[in-house]
């Protein structure tokens, strides 16, 4: 069993999206590449998600980040 969670912050808040459970390797991954997908055009700040197995084992994990570009000084 492969296990796909999904992880979004923003203004400092943290949500959980519930969890997928899929049987085999490529039906999670499309999943998991399926959130990614939208992840990479997200206005979250922080997109994350990971396939991970029953035992909590780690197959794949990614991340997108979209924080806010610091503001250029002025020019006197």
């Amino acid at each position: 069993m492969y296990i796909i969670q999904e992880i979004q912050t923003t203004n400092g808040q943290t949500t959980l999206a519930p969890a997928v459970t899929k049987s085999s390797r490529p039906e999670a991954e499309s999943v998991f590449h399926s959130i990614l997908a939208a992840a990479a055009i997200s206005a979250v700040e922080v997109h994350s998600v990971a396939i991970i197995d029953e035992h909590w084992n780690i197959i794949d994990r990614k991340y997108y980040e979209h924080l806010p570009e610091p503001a250029e000084p002025e020019e006197s």
